[in-house]
């Protein structure tokens, strides 16, 4: 699937970007992006496992014949858990992040289905995005974040949410 990334301010269309399913063959590409991204990388034992999963949604984003992004979602019974988002650093604030968010809620294909994540209490720029896509914040997870100990928001996007609801969002601690 190619998708042209949406007009920012004005500025010229970008080229098309391609998302397809995240192979292993991408995983280099994959922590190089990781590690100039995040404070704290996933390892590629990470990846890989992550990859082996039958249930989960992997993504990868290419821009002329480069990866550019990726996503990582996994099945947990009812709920859809968003584990990983990144977008290099020269394709950021493109709105790369909304297309792969587009293309995993098309896969998923369930408009009752239930997302969940956790984000950096700091992260604003990430918050504000989960928010556009109905995404809320409905807990916290103290201490969450190992290299600094930060919490983390727990944010859910689902029928509710999406209608502005907390209503069907599980209690913390509850998924």
């Amino acid at each position: 699937m190619t998708r042209s990334l949406p007009t920012a301010l004005g500025a010229e269309r970008s080229a098309p970007v391609e998302i397809r399913r995240l192979l292993y063959t991408d995983l280099p590409q994959v922590i190089a992006i990781e590690r100039r991204v995040f404070p704290t990388p996933w390892s590629l034992a990470m990846f890989v496992l992550e990859l082996s999963k039958q249930t989960g949604i992997c993504l990868a984003a290419v821009h002329e014949r480069r990866l550019v992004g990726y996503l990582i979602c996994s099945r947990y019974d009812t709920v859809w858990h968003l584990m990983n988002l990144a977008v290099d650093l020269d394709h950021q604030r493109k709105g790369l992040a909304s297309v792969l968010l587009a293309e995993l809620y098309a896969r998923v294909d369930d408009e009752q289905a239930r997302f969940t994540l956790e984000v950096r209490r700091s992260n604003v720029v990430a918050i504000h995005l989960y928010e556009r896509e109905g995404f809320r914040a409905a807990g916290i997870r103290r201490r969450y974040y190992q290299d600094n100990g930060e919490d983390a928001l727990v944010m859910w996007r689902t029928p509710a949410t999406r209608a502005g609801s907390l209503s069907d969002v599980p209690s913390p601690g509850a998924v």
